[in-house]
């Protein structure tokens, strides 16, 4: 990395991992621009959903993903299950993850007001988005321990949730993100891959924000 080009970490992993929360904290502790790349995903299976279309639909997809308004991704019904699941159905759609691209790197490349960075999570950042990422990070943790968190967040937002059921459906979405045939996910070779099976939020992000610290230091 250079000097005085932006800081840009890359954080991916699979669904519950933990890989939101520690970019959002990450964003804030070091001044940088966040940007869940999820959210692009899910904003374009609502499109497709809302237009009454079927998300393994292509074409429908692609047009979604092409007129994508960025001001949906804070709406608040991209954290519905049947979003979720239709996400991952779109995102193994070659041409919408084209028509996403582009807008990904802009991000990370010229990240939005005074930030010196930018911080993107999602599912193949390091290997595909921004394979020059300043710093690579790969959350896992295992499928029960990622099906306990995400019923509990369900049940926190006032939605059933059995866990049985969410298990069933997180090992079906492991499946489909890391066996598509474009940008499947997976562990960039230089990434640092943190288990946060048994760790805590805080715990997380002292290791990744120790990594990114001692990056910065030597950059200087």
């Amino acid at each position: 990395m250079s000097r005085g080009s932006p800081l840009i970490i890359a954080i991916d992993g699979p669904a519950a991992s933990g890989k939101g929360t520690l970019a959002r904290r990450l964003a804030r502790r070091f001044g940088l621009a966040h940007l869940d790349t999820g959210k692009l995903y899910r904003a374009t299976a609502l499109a497709v959903l809302e237009a009454g279309a079927d998300p393994s639909d292509a074409g429908a997809a692609e047009k979604a993903a092409q007129t994508l308004d960025f001001a949906r991704l804070d709406d608040p019904r991209l954290l519905r299950e049947d979003v979720a699941r239709a996400s991952s159905l779109v995102a193994a759609i070659p041409a919408v993850r084209a028509a996403l691209l582009a807008a990904q790197r802009s991000f990370a490349n010229r990240p939005p007001g005074a930030a010196r960075g930018a911080v993107l999570d999602g599912r193949d950042i390091g290997t595909v988005v921004c394979p020059d990422a300043t710093v690579k990070l790969f959350l896992t943790a295992s499928a029960e321990t990622r099906a306990e968190r995400r019923a509990k967040e369900l049940r926190e937002r006032g939605a059933a949730a059995i866990y049985d059921t969410v298990l069933e459906g997180m090992k079906e979405r492991d499946a489909r993100d890391s066996e598509r045939r474009v940008a499947p996910l997976s562990a960039a070779p230089d990434a640092v891959t943190i288990d946060t099976t048994r760790l805590d939020p805080d715990q997380v992000f002292e290791q990744a924000s120790g990594l990114i610290a001692r990056l910065l230091a030597a950059r200087r």
